[in-house]
């Protein structure tokens, strides 16, 4: 049916193959597309026509080079703001605190405890194990590590909260947070008082991918870290890219994602508002409805365009679940799971009577929301596990961001005295193969020794 505003209706598909062709992505990872006004502020910062690779590459060297100059002058040019500092200062934290409403204070707390009682009981993974032969691992938390939160014209508490409290209960020595300011130069409070809650170290007012590089390569006044962790824009994301390797990073966080299956027993109602719920994160989000019935398709797609008339973002869903939105009619549930291994998504949403055959056969998504009484909206704020995601079918491979996010593995290798011969003829045999004789007299030299 019509949306209104000219927005075409919702492309609804019918049959497998139908579906997998829509939903079968060509290659997983960052697709970005770029609006002409973002070609344009391009143009105006730097003076000439660049892409945003082009521009992220300048801006990354630029501040490896210029450093804490380099990030004044970009805040400037971005932001719009001349800053004296770039580091939040304690009195900044203090008016926070209070300027932050008593409403928002106690809704961080709770989700604050429910995402530390989650990670905390990953905990377990660290520590030093070593088998009777002297062979085993040792699993540490990193040092330090760098969070960006993404700012500006929104806040996101939620943000600083799924990554900081996760790396925390790993047990990081040290986490700074890099966030833009607002026009007025200063971060808000919501923002703040979440830092605080999360026990951040240091808070920065930086954004975009001058960001990513100060934590990345260090300044006079940025720590370098050993991992960069937070979802962003396409610069960010552009930037994160470019520094791996001198960093680690958590992954590439595209636009996001949400794949609702549903069978004959689901609430269209709750449906629809889970679809739109998704699609008002950014004009780029992807919405996807999967079913068996086609009479829950039908209402859904009613229901998308009577909820879109209440609320306040529907330029952004005009886009995001109407032009870019699916809905997929296929036969079968074994066919419904084949196309969410295949898309690969970042949230699940299982609205079925009978849950366990999904998750069973669902082997590709980012989180799995089961059940119709469970929005995938409280996953972005406060179930537990971090909203920080796999996206653009990297659930493929990639895994949420926790507690081992933040680990790093050590291999140990013990021989003692009485190491076996075999082991070392095995390792002479396999030396020489290779052409390594300072290997292989480096092993002979012991079994001498012990003979």
């Amino acid at each position: 049916m019509p949306c209104g505003k000219g927005w075409p209706d919702l492309r609804v598909v019918h049959g497998f193959d139908a579906a997998r062709a829509v939903l079968s992505r060509q290659a997983a990872g960052i697709h970005f597309e770029t609006s002409p006004g973002l070609k344009k502020s391009l143009s105006d910062v730097f003076g000439r026509e660049l892409t945003v690779e082009q521009a992220v590459s300048l801006i990354v060297e630029d501040v490896r080079q210029r450093r804490d100059a380099a990030l004044f002058d970009y805040c400037r040019r971005f932001e719009g703001v001349k800053l004296s500092s770039l580091e939040v200062t304690e009195e900044e934290f203090q008016t926070a605190r209070k300027d932050a409403p008593v409403k928002l204070m106690t809704a961080l707390h709770h989700a604050a405890r429910r995402i530390h009682e989650f990670h905390l009981a990953q905990r377990g993974v660290t520590g030093t194990r070593l088998n009777a032969q002297g062979i085993g691992v040792m699993v540490r938390p990193l040092d330090r590590v760098g969070v960006y939160a993404p700012g500006g014209r929104a806040c996101y508490p939620s943000t600083v909260l799924m990554t900081v409290v996760p790396a925390r209960a790993a047990g990081v020595k040290q986490v700074v947070l890099c966030t833009p300011p607002g026009k007025d130069g200063r971060v808000p409070a919501a923002t703040l008082v979440a830092a605080a809650l999360a026990k951040v170290d240091r808070v920065f007012k930086i954004g975009g991918a001058q960001a990513i590089a100060a934590m990345a390569y260090g300044t006079e006044t940025v720590p370098s870290v050993d991992k960069i962790c937070g979802p962003g824009n396409i610069f960010v994301t552009l930037a994160k890219k470019a520094v791996f390797g001198a960093v680690d990073i958590d992954g590439l966080q595209g636009p996001s994602e949400l794949v609702v299956v549903a069978d004959d027993s689901a609430n269209p109602a709750f449906c629809a508002a889970d679809l739109l719920a998704q699609g008002e994160h950014d004009p780029l989000a992807r919405a996807v409805l999967i079913t068996t019935s086609a009479r829950v398709a039908s209402v859904v797609e009613q229901e998308i365009s009577a909820q879109m008339k209440l609320l306040s973002r529907d330029g952004i869903l005009g886009d995001s679940v109407l032009q870019k939105g699916i809905l997929a009619v296929v036969d079968s549930p074994e066919q419904a799971i084949e196309l969410v291994n295949l898309y690969a998504p970042e949230h699940a949403s299982l609205a079925v009577n009978d849950a366990k055959p999904y998750l069973d056969g669902i082997r590709n998504a980012g989180c799995i929301f089961v059940g119709k009484e469970t929005p995938p909206a409280a996953g972005d704020f406060v179930a537990g596990p971090s909203h920080v995601l796999p996206t653009g079918g990297t659930a493929r491979f990639g895994s949420p961001l926790g507690v081992y996010t933040f680990l790093k593995m050590t291999s140990i290798v013990s021989m003692p005295r009485g190491m076996s011969r075999e082991i070392g003829l095995t390792a002479c045999a396999i030396a020489q193969a290779e052409g390594f004789d300072a290997h292989c007299r480096s092993v002979e030299l012991r079994m001498e020794a012990r003979d």
